[in-house]
């Protein structure tokens, strides 16, 4: 199995003032101990790696966090809203904001692992489409950040939240039978890496479930163990 670890990089430099972060470090460390937690940077920034589940409940933990600051002010209202879009904008953490609902319309956020996402694009492209709902994804490294966003009727509301349910359904089904192998073209020259290319065009037929992916550098291949095997040995081959 692939896809069930990934390395985060959150910015908890938006709750200070807030919190000594220090402090705020070793409650996320305590909160979720099945993640494994880099060095606090001066910056705010701390890498994280772990499970997506795992991130999750790290993602729930900071948004308590983020509500209970206070708003009793016009200034530190302010201050929330800064802190809740900064959170929302943030690779690992911008799922932290689940459902937005306000008087125009009502967001949901999904966040997956990227393979998994173009995986679930190209073959199941209806998974992101659905009536009066806008999907859009944001891609940064190995997380995507999908953004459901549905008018504020009621007829809306429950699209958007039938799609965001097909979208997680859908990415633990991939995470759990998918795999990635990678053909890398260091030392191949130019017409090698052509060749390679065209190769894998023509067997792509023969392997219709394998996501194939060319960049200048590799090849990625995406699918179920036994094709990906079989579709790499006989590139290799």
């Amino acid at each position: 199995q692939v896809f069930l670890w990934v390395t985060s990089t959150l910015n908890v430099a938006v709750f200070r003032g807030h919190f000594d972060l220090e402090d705020l470090v070793a409650e996320m460390k305590k909160q979720s101990p099945a993640l494994n937690f880099g060095p606090l940077q001066p910056d705010g920034q701390i890498a994280v790696h772990g499970s997506f589940p795992a991130l999750r409940v790290l993602r729930e933990f900071l948004l308590s966090k983020a509500k209970s600051l206070p708003e009793g002010d016009k200034r530190e209202g302010k201050s929330h809203q800064r802190l809740s879009r900064k959170l929302q904008e943030h690779r690992g953490a911008v799922e932290m904001r689940n459902s937005v609902r306000d008087a125009h319309r009502e967001k949901h956020v999904v966040v997956l692992d990227t393979d998994v996402y173009h995986y679930m694009k190209f073959f199941c492209p209806r998974t992101f489409q659905a009536n009066d709902v806008v999907i859009s994804g944001v891609t940064d490294g190995d997380i995507t950040t999908v953004c459901i966003e549905s008018a504020g009727t009621k007829a809306g509301a429950a699209q958007g939240l039938r799609a965001k349910k097909m979208i997680e359904n859908y990415s633990v089904e991939f995470q759990n039978i998918l795999r990635k192998e990678r053909l890398c073209f260091k030392g191949h020259s130019r017409r090698e890496k052509q060749r390679y290319k065209q190769l894998c065009e023509r067997l792509r037929p023969r392997y219709p479930a394998v996501l194939i992916t060319p960049y200048d550098t590799h090849i990625d291949f995406v699918g179920t163990s036994a094709d990906v095997f079989e579709f790499t040995e006989e590139v290799k081959r």
